[in-house]
């Protein structure tokens, strides 16, 4: 079963808007591209075969998280539920767009000029299928409801030493197929 936690309307963040370096997670930032589904209209208890019927379209999202903070809670929506820790965008293509193909999206996380992450969204774990109907079942998916997938190998805590992210970095999360790039600067709160 995938992995479920939820983030808060105030994580949401525009494509090149600069997300906030919380005073009380300052040090472990870390950045993960991620494909994010939009369902298009309300749907409970979809099955796998219709779950694509409810789908309006793709986007990149970056699911940021407070990588200290997370080693310290068992629920991991706190250490990703900061003010914008949530960018997405810049586009969203239709779920039925000509020659789209969300089952073969090269995804890429890029931390002043390294790559960090290189995947594919052909090694999700949960199709998007699976995790619209798992997702569904027992809830109403209002529409505009937006799921993030999951995320490539690669980021920057898995390094020895890790790579996080922070103020006066170059960050940007890409994923293939014309859904683009998110560059967000990190700024410090004062």
């Amino acid at each position: 079963m995938p992995e479920v936690f939820f983030k808060p309307s105030e994580c949401l963040n525009n494509p090149s808007d600069p997300i906030l370096v919380p005073t009380t997670a300052p040090s472990a930032l870390d950045a993960e591209v991620e494909l994010a589904i939009i369902i298009g209209k309300d749907c409970k208890n979809v099955d796998q075969a219709s779950a694509l019927d409810y789908v309006l379209g793709y986007t990149v999202a970056n699911d940021v998280t407070a990588r200290d903070i997370q080693a310290r809670v068992t629920q991991w929506g706190f250490s990703k539920g900061y003010d914008g820790f949530c960018p997405l965008g810049p586009v969203i293509v239709q779920a039925d767009a000509p020659s789209f193909d969300v089952k073969n999206l090269p995804m890429t996380t890029t931390l002043n000029g390294e790559v960090l992450q290189d995947g594919n969204s052909s090694e999700m774990i949960f199709s998007i299928e699976e995790i619209v109907s798992y997702l569904s079942q027992d809830t109403t998916l209002p529409a505009g409801t937006v799921i993030i997938t999951g995320t490539p190998s690669g980021i920057g805590h898995s390094y020895k030493p890790p790579k996080y992210v922070g103020p006066g970095d170059d960050l940007c999360v890409s994923i293939g197929g014309g859904l683009g790039t998110l560059r967000n600067s990190l700024v410090a709160v004062r």
